[in-house]
């Protein structure tokens, strides 16, 4: 997965650029650009072509920070790397899947999505990534890539205010193919001081949470076409981790009519 831009799109039902800017342009650009509206920032990114790089980095920042910070205080993945990855991934916000499919983050389509595709180049010819209904639900799905895969689990034993461990662990994990991976990330990172993010975020106790123990219930859940472990740990209000431990779930994968165990504190 790399962040190169889209040369042959086209759209199905159901189925970077690397400039940079200086910090002080940044700054200057951010006096410039008015702060999103209620309805921008709950809705909608918006893409205007007029602005000049630092303008729209800047901007990018200011709507897509309170966003990456919520994702942090629930999942525990830096909002630094999710905006740094944001950033690299829509090439801040201008490349054609952020563009055309509110994709920032250069998510393919994988067996478990049921969602709009579209299809591009990418690491081989007419490859299938996400479309999403606006840039949070991509933000959101980002999370949910990252917590509900195994290969990405070691990560979440990192301290996540240690956004260099974060950026190396992704390339390990093998989120980008790109070999520069981490170090583009954590440019962005300390270029734009995007750390400052993490550390205003209260995340719980891992000890404290490390005491819970759940067993399984005698409750049960049928798997309803759209179900993610996501969405029904939401419904129920249990970890998602759990659920994949009760019923010994591998690679994450869920299947309609399936009955799934509900787990509850022992």
């Amino acid at each position: 997965m790399t962040g190169c831009g889209v040369r042959k799109v086209r759209i199905k039902e159901n189925t970077l650029s690397k400039t940079q800017s200086t910090p002080k342009a940044e700054q200057k650009a951010q006096g410039k650009t008015s702060k999103p509206s209620v309805k921008t920032a709950k809705n909608q990114f918006q893409y205007n072509p007029k602005q000049s790089t630092a303008e729209r980095i800047a901007y990018y920042i200011e709507v897509f920070s309170p966003v990456a910070q919520k994702e942090m205080a629930e999942f525990r993945i830096p909002a630094s790397i999710t905006l740094a990855q944001g950033l690299l991934e829509s090439g801040n916000g201008s490349g054609r899947l952020a563009r055309e499919a509110n994709n920032h983050f250069g998510i393919k389509c994988h067996s478990d999505w049921n969602g709009k595709r579209i299809y591009h180049d990418d690491d081989r010819k007419g490859e299938c990534f996400r479309v999403y209904q606006n840039p949070f639900t991509s933000y959101r799905d980002h999370s949910l890539f990252l917590t509900e895969r195994s290969r990405y689990a070691f990560l979440f034993d990192l301290n996540p205010t240690n956004y260099k461990a974060w950026a190396r662990g992704l390339k390990k994990a093998g989120y980008a193919t790109d070999p520069k991976y981490p170090q583009k990330l954590i440019r962005l990172i300390e270029r734009y001081q995007l750390d400052r993010f993490d550390k205003k975020v209260k995340i719980k106790n891992r000890t404290a949470v490390a005491k819970v123990k759940y067993r399984a219930s005698k409750e049960h859940h049928t798997v309803q076409k759209g179900d993610t472990l996501y969405s029904i740990a939401r419904q129920y209000e249990i970890p998602v981790k759990e659920l994949i431990r009760v019923n010994k779930i591998k690679n994450n994968t869920i299947y309609p009519g399936q009955e799934l165990t509900l787990p509850q504190l022992d």
